[in-house]
């Protein structure tokens, strides 16, 4: 089988390598470990297809070291154990690393006491963010690095490179046409890659335009992996572009969300917003959420689109209050801690002296509810976000100051 273009334009040199200058500009920390003859243990971290198996060749290969490439999912213990023993025979070697995020304990362990002694560097690499995903063991004896989203115009820098190279000879492409698969790439370059070669490869004249492109894919790429930061990082802008009332944006990532299929995380974040952030500054919203995730279930996607637009507009122009999700912690958090108390004898359940509410004018009567030593803990502190809790406000003035009357 022959190597896909992605694989034939890996750089040989961190001068070939597109993008990432805050790590590889003149005067930045990577290059000057190349131009140094140095390297460290470290880990490259970022989404798919910006650079980091790239970055790991290329330093291997300036510093003409000695080098293995494992996977930490695909390859065995037994694996490793060769490239220790190699390491061994060699007074030492760099091992390139992908996926170290899912480096089993006994792997782990392995490699662990290597990095101790110096035996072997590691770079290794991974779309999940190391500080919670990695072992804190390894973690701590490298040095960690983020890889920076590709920007458009690193993509078409790429793919200028690409329609250059031998295996497209004669390839016919225009600058738009360039442009148009740079956006459908997102961020990922590999991809960029992979769509031209096929574009090319599939066209008997070699001509690429927009048309043939649009035939192959017409959706933009989007990090949407359910394991990967990436998709919890566009959950986490949804949630956190509606609880800062930017319907634009709110707009955007519901936008994204949709274009890759994922209405189930949509409908569960939507209903954390609505009592989470929106909660009682319009309790009306819970509802309306469930109205319209049940009209989105019933329609279905492309449709599904227009009840989900509708609320997330609602629910970004809401007024919003986390008073009850504070007001909730605050007591588990008493609870987690001891805080707790014995039940009063008035509410107990065979209490004689439990008096009930709704035999009093204005089903209300003062009696003890709290443990005694947290009578006097307020746990809901209503906001003034909104009529709501202005009303909710009123409410409870309104009975503690009927409490203090009974007590005088």
């Amino acid at each position: 089988m022959e190597k896909p273009l992605a694989l034939k334009l890996a750089p040989n040199s961190i001068d070939e390598v597109i993008g990432q200058k805050h790590l590889l500009g003149k005067g930045k920390i990577l290059r000057n470990l190349v131009e140094n003859k140095k390297i460290f243990s470290m880990i490259l971290y970022g989404k798919p297809g910006i650079g980091k198996t790239s970055i790991a060749n290329a330093i291997v290969k300036d510093l003409g070291v000695r080098y293995r490439f494992l996977n930490a999912t695909m390859n065995t213990k037994k694996d490793f154990d060769v490239v220790v023993e190699e390491a061994k025979m060699y007074d030492g070697l760099v091992l390139i690393m992908d996926e170290i995020h899912r480096l089993n304990k006994d792997k782990q362990d392995l490699l662990l006491s290597q990095l101790e002694s110096g035996l072997i560097t590691l770079i290794g690499m991974t779309t999940s963010n190391p500080y919670f995903k990695i072992n804190p063991a390894i973690r701590s004896r490298c040095h960690i690095f983020e890889l920076k989203d590709l920007e458009k115009e690193d993509i078409i820098e790429g793919l200028n490179r690409a329609i250059k190279y031998k295996d497209l000879k004669g390839i016919q492409i225009n600058d738009e046409t360039i442009s148009y698969i740079a956006s459908l790439a997102g961020n990922d370059l590999r991809y960029a890659y992979n769509l031209l070669e096929l574009a090319y490869h599939s066209s008997n004249q070699k001509e690429v335009d927009i048309d043939l492109i649009k035939s192959i894919n017409s959706k933009p790429v989007f990090v949407s992996d359910h394991d990967e930061s990436g998709h919890y990082d566009m959950l986490s802008a949804f949630q956190k572009s509606i609880r800062g009332s930017d319907v634009d944006a709110s707009l955007h990532y519901l936008a994204r969300l949709i274009e890759v299929g994922d209405l189930d995380s949509i409908y569960r974040r939507m209903s954390v917003i609505a009592y989470e952030d929106i909660g009682l500054a319009n309790p009306e919203i819970g509802p309306r959420v469930m109205a319209a995730i049940s009209a989105s279930e019933l329609v279905g996607l492309p449709e599904a689109r227009i009840p989900l637009g509708e609320i997330v507009i609602q629910m970004a122009l809401s007024p919003k209050s986390n008073s009850a999700i504070m007001a909730i912690d605050s007591a588990i958090s008493d609870v987690e801690t001891g805080r707790c108390g014995d039940v009063p004898d008035t509410i107990k359940i065979h209490s004689t002296i439990y008096k009930y509410p709704h035999e009093y004018p204005n089903h209300f009567v003062v009696q003890q509810y709290l443990p005694d030593n947290l009578l006097h803990k307020k746990y809901y502190i209503p906001q003034d976000t909104s009529p709501n809790e202005r009303m909710l406000r009123q409410i409870l003035e309104k009975l503690e100051k009927l409490k203090e009357e009974k007590k005088n």
